[in-house]
Order: structure tokens, then sequence, then C-alpha cells
């Protein structure tokens, strides 16, 4: 009878756990009866642990029982939505109410007005020359390209709900090409300071907006429909709850850490499992995350051919691991001992930015078998949903003794 043990990855402790064992089972006695599935929770016992009651943590006791800090300011939240998408706000005023755009002899409507000035922005000599001394003239025509280009339905929209005083479109606009042309440096493996200094980056918007303008300050103008959306919307709401955050996730950056750091333990309680006299041959290391980088290692650092079997990784850093030479018991280069199973199936998702491939050349060619699945699911759910994925079942199903 085939064993099957359960070692949990990243951030695995008991609750998670349980939850995730359960779906095993269930999995199993529907299609593997005669596999007997064994724990390895080796989170609660060696795991990372906050040993000085988060004293490290700044406000951990304010903030850790869901009693909420200070709130960030409008400003800093629309700069965090701008970074992700720099039309964003541009996004948010062309959901306004429609206004009339009624021409008058001799005077230009103010969607006519808007428009005319962003395409003017290039041909601004002084603008262009500031943006320069920022470093990102470079990108200057592209970003504005971006925003208020004859492909941006955003900005068009905008245009139809434009109304005189324009200061806070202006300012929207300038903030919308700055965030763009952060975007495109990046693209383009450019560095300005700007892109960390929240100064020089309120510098850009400055030069750009006072263009726009026409030498008016309305860097600093936040529209009152995007600020009535920031709060009704929940953004402004997003407490900045440290402590209640750090409770949640150090588990995970935490575990990685400490096992880096002092893996031994961790791979002596995974031995200890397998070698258990309960636990017969033949044996399935089954391993999620990094539970699959330790696994590796153990099964480097020690023969255990005569119970193990398989080796099933899944959703698991252990080729990365190896290709930047940061598995503790093979540095790159070496081949992977003798003893080492013959069977190792890797299972990955490509929306599973934290599952890797490893039969390829310069990592472990013809050493393992990668199978790709869809978990059908974001970024970071698709790393923890492999077990309710019938692909996952079948690839594991194919190589269980």
């Amino acid at each position: 009878m085939t064993s099957l043990i359960f070692v949990h990855g990243t951030g695995g402790r008991e609750a998670a756990y349980a939850a995730t064992f359960q779906q095993i089972e269930r999995v199993l006695a529907a299609r593997r009866k005669g596999v007997s599935l064994y724990p390895c929770l080796w989170g609660d016992a060696l795991g990372a642990s906050l040993n000085a009651g988060g004293t490290s943590i700044p406000d951990y006791e304010a903030s850790a029982g869901g009693q909420p800090i200070a709130a960030e300011p409008d400003g800093i939240l629309l700069w965090e939505a701008l970074y992700k998408d720099p039309l964003h706000e541009i996004r948010l005023l062309g959901l306004r109410p429609l206004q009339g755009q009624r021409t008058v002899p001799g005077r230009q409507t103010a969607a006519q007005e808007v428009q005319s000035r962003v395409a003017n922005l290039p041909g601004d000599a002084a603008l262009v020359s500031k943006l320069d001394e920022l470093e990102i003239g470079a990108v200057f025509v592209s970003a504005c390209e971006w925003v208020a280009g004859k492909e941006s339905k955003s900005f068009g929209l905008l245009l139809t709900t434009v109304a005189r005083p324009l200061e806070g479109d202006y300012a929207a606009i300038a903030r919308a090409i700055v965030a763009a042309a952060r975007l495109l440096c990046k693209d383009q493996l450019l560095y300005p300071p700007l892109l960390w200094n929240e100064q020089l980056r309120d510098e850009a918007v400055d030069a750009i907006a006072q263009s726009l303008t026409q030498n008016e300050t309305s860097r600093g103008v936040i529209t009152d429909w995007v600020t009535q959306w920031l709060k009704s919307a929940g953004t402004n709401a997003i407490k900045r709850r440290r402590g209640a955050i750090m409770d949640d996730t150090y588990p995970f950056a935490g575990d990685i850490l400490l096992y880096q750091a002092r893996g031994q333990k961790i791979r002596d309680f995974i031995r200890a499992q397998v070698e258990n006299e309960q636990v017969k041959p033949p044996v399935v290391l089954m391993a999620h995350s990094l539970g699959g980088i330790a696994c590796v290692d153990l099964l480097i650092e020690q023969d255990l051919r005569e119970k193990v079997a398989c080796l099933i990784t899944v959703g698991s850093q252990a080729p990365f691991f190896y290709e930047i030479g940061a598995l503790q018991q093979l540095a790159y280069g070496e081949p992977l001992p003798k003893h080492f199973p013959k069977k190792w199936l890797n299972v990955y998702d490509l929306r599973d930015f934290l599952s890797y491939v490893g039969d390829r050349p310069g990592l472990f060619p013809g050493k393992m078998t990668d199978v790709l699945v869809d978990n059908k699911q974001p970024f970071p759910e698709a790393h923890g949903a492999y077990w309710a994925n019938v692909q996952t079942w079948d690839a594991i199903e194919k190589v269980l003794p």
C-alpha cells in the first residue's frame, strides 16, 4: 500500500493545513482508495513566530487587534492607484455627468480647450527642458499619447464631462502623464530618481500642470468627484492596520527566511515522518511551495531510497532556488545525487508566480517531469488552488505507485 506524506508550504499552520488535508483525503478516497495519507505539519512547531510578541513592528499593539491607525491621505491613495493604472483618475472623471459643450463664437468650449492644451504639451520647450532635467523627457511624448492619444477612450470620455473651472482636470491629466512616464521608464529599463522620490515626481506634475493651466499652480487639486469616490468606494476606508496585516503575512515571508537560516530542523522533521514505522514503503512525498524546497534538500542530503519512491512538488520554488544557487544542499551546476528519487513530478500554474519548472537545460533535464495545470484563479489564490483542480490529481494519480 502506498504511503503519501503531505508536506505543507510557507505560512502553513494547523487550521489551514487541516482543511487542505481533509480536501486531499476526500480526493484520494474517491480516486485511489489504496493510498494511506499521512500529515507533515511542521509550521506550528518550527515555522516563524513573533517570539517577542511583535515588539519589532511599529504600532503593533495598537493595530493588531483590529484598531486602525491613521488612514492614508487622499493624495497617497490616489498615487497608489495611478502607479498601477495611469488612467485611473482620468477614467473616474469620465464617469461624471455629461456636460454641454455648446460653442460660443470666439471662445473654445471646455473640451476644446483641454484637448488643445494637451496636444500642445510636447511643443512647450520650457516644459520639455524641465522633464529632460527630471530624466523623463525621453518618454514624455509616448506618455502623452498613452493618456490623451486617439486610442485613449478614457480621455475621450473625460472630454464629454469637463466644465470650467478646469484646474482639477488639468491636475489629473498631469498626474496621469507622469504615472504613464514612470511605467514607460520601467519598461525601457530607465530608472530616473522620480520613480522613488515624491518631490521630483511632484515637480514633474507641477511643470505639466502649469503648462496646461498656463502657469497657474494646480498640482495639488484633486476634484471633488475623485475625492468622493475615494471615500465612497472604500479606498480611503482601508486603514493601515499594520499589526493585523503582519499577523496574516509574517508566517509566509517568515517561514522562507527561517528555512534559509535554520532549515535543518524542518528537514529533520520531515525525515522523522518518513522514517516513522507506521509509514510503509513505497512512500510518496507530496510537497507544496516551500515544502518542496525542503523535501528536495532533504532527498539530496539523505539517502532515503529504501522508503521514498517518488517526489511530487506542487507550486514549488525548488528549481528557481537551484538556478540562483539558493538550495542549501546543492550548489548550482552540481548534479542530483544518485540516491535522489527517479520519479519527480512538478506541478505548476502560469498564474502562480511562486511555481517554477525544472525540466530544462541548465536545471534538471530528464530528472523531473513538469506538468502545467490551470487553476483558473488569479495570483495569489492560484498558489493554493491546486488541490481543487482535477488536472493536478490526474497528474498525481499517474505517478502514484
